[in-house]
């Protein structure tokens, strides 16, 4: 079955940048709909950005404007850049497909950012 693992994270200062990679192994991204999603500490799991089969992309209002999801199928990849990070960015972040059946999630990648 399909493996994701995602990674990127860090610690980072507001205003900063980073780039988040999904990497899948066990089978093929290409025709999924994926969604990178966050959980800060205390707070529900929620959805920051998906990107269907064909590249179209939905991004949550809090991070409109300074989040870019984006694909490679030659990769089977999904990547998140991250520009403009705030401190309330900070949080684990995972990759996973919105639409059943889900993967099995990974382990995320840690986001940290200082003000």
């Amino acid at each position: 079955q399909v493996q994701l693992v995602e990674s990127g994270g860090g610690l980072v200062q507001a205003g900063g940048s980073l780039r988040l990679s999904c990497t899948a192994s066990g089978g093929t991204l290409n025709w999924r709909t994926m969604g990178w999603y966050r959980q800060a500490p205390g707070k529900q799991r929620e959805m920051v950005a998906r990107i269907t089969s064909s590249g179209s992309t939905n991004y949550a209002d809090s991070v409109k404007g300074r989040f870019t999801i984006s694909r490679d199928n030659a990769k089977n990849t999904v990547s998140l850049q991250m520009n403009s990070l705030k401190p309330e960015d900070t949080a684990v972040y995972y990759c996973n497909a919105p639409l059943p059946p889900a993967f099995p999630w990974g382990q995320g990648t840690q986001v940290t950012v200082s003000s």
